[in-house]
């Protein structure tokens, strides 16, 4: 995660804020200078933030816990999507139903209930109920699949939220507040760094900053993932050595 360099930043305009007028003065010490009435992003300030952040979810996802992804502005959402599936992690960039997860026992039963809708469309019975019973059952799948689809397979609260845009997704942040579990997350200029547990300072508008921080943080769990797997490993042979030693010393007995 580190291999991203002040230049990285720059050249995806991390650096650029939103206008001054519209600024929070809790980010502050994340603000450069302003030019042209917009705020600048101190990109050292990131670079930090963003090692902080980096060593702080490695041993999250190490330990075999989950990190939920969450934005679900246009300029985010499919990319968010994109790189949560590719690292197997649930995500969230439709919409935030209120109770995601302080509700989520209620959450799990419409999980259990898309997951029977699916079962449902693979039998013989499905096919021979009338079209237009079919087609309700169809369209309840498809509904819950574009909210839930994300989280189909998340079982448990997830350990750590990571969010693109806080004023947004403002909802999830609160809850995940009330339930103790920490967030990650790009905050902007116009944002109160002081919500979340890991600010991270940058531009949240512009599809190049999101997509080179997004990636940054992808790589940052995939290490994680990399290193839990090394340690499986690692016990594993551990324990074959061990069982060897005591066949060993058992024949010499």
């Amino acid at each position: 995660m580190s291999k991203i360099e002040y230049k990285d930043l720059l050249d995806a305009g991390v650096h650029f804020g939103h206008l001054t007028r519209k600024w929070d003065p809790r980010m502050s010490p994340y603000i450069f200078m302003e030019k042209n009435g917009i705020h600048i992003i101190d990109l050292n300030k990131t670079l930090a933030c963003l090692e902080e952040a980096s060593n702080a979810i490695k041993q999250i996802v190490r330990s075999g816990k989950k990190i939920m992804f969450v934005a679900t502005k246009k300029q985010a959402k499919d990319l968010v999507a994109a790189e949560a599936q590719r690292l197997n992690m649930p995500y969230v960039t439709e919409r935030w139903l209120g109770g995601m997860l302080t509700n989520f026992a209620t959450i799990r039963k419409s999980l259990k209930k898309m997951s029977s809708l699916e079962r449902l469309m693979k039998e013989d019975a499905y096919k021979n109920l009338a079209k237009k019973e079919r087609l309700m059952v169809s369209r309840q799948k498809d509904k819950l699949e574009i909210i839930l689809g994300g989280i189909a397979d998340l079982s448990r609260l997830p350990a750590a939220l990571f969010v693109v845009d806080i004023k947004r997704e403002h909802i999830a942040i609160a809850e995940a507040q009330k339930l103790g579990i920490p967030v990650f997350a790009l905050v902007d200029t116009n944002s109160n760094p002081n919500e979340v547990d890991f600010p991270i300072p940058a531009n949240d508008d512009a599809f190049k900053s999101v997509s080179l921080l997004v990636k940054a943080f992808g790589a940052a769990i995939e290490e994680g993932l990399s290193e839990r797997k090394k340690d499986k490993d690692d016990a594993k042979l551990s324990e074959e050595e061990e069982a060897k030693r005591a066949v060993d010393a058992e024949k010499q007995d």
